[in-house]
């Protein structure tokens, strides 16, 4: 099992900047694909980017060029940094971890929040 804990979420203006960071621990090794999905009121979750162990990068289009998605391997962290951001990014933001066999797991969520 991997156990993944969120921060970096907030209230920030419309085209600010902030930063999530993603740590895991447990079972790390299994892990070949980490990413950050969102969950807007009334709204499906979504794929926001995602990373794989190989280093192939993936972003929904609404973030290209805004977002960017990243890890450190020393600190089993991934994060995500989101720039010029907008109202409709507002949403919590969860950070999943993809291992073998189809297992997925979650974090607990970060609210973010794009008003002026």
């Amino acid at each position: 099992q991997v156990q993944l804990v969120e921060s970096g979420g907030g209230l920030v203006q419309p085209g600010g900047s902030l930063r999530l960071s993603c740590a895991a621990s447990g079972s790390i090794f299994s892990i070949y694909a980490m990413g950050w999905y969102r969950q807007a009121p009334g709204k499906q979750r979504e794929l926001v980017a995602t990373i794989t162990r190989g280093g192939s990068i993936n972003y929904v289009d609404s973030v290209k060029g805004r977002f960017t998605i990243s890890r450190d391997n020393a600190k089993n962290t991934v994060y995500l940094q989101m720039n010029s951001l907008k109202p409709e990014d507002t949403a919590v933001y969860y950070c999943n971890a993809a291992g073998a066999g189809g297992r997925e797991d979650w974090g607990q969520g970060t609210q973010v929040t794009v008003s002026s």
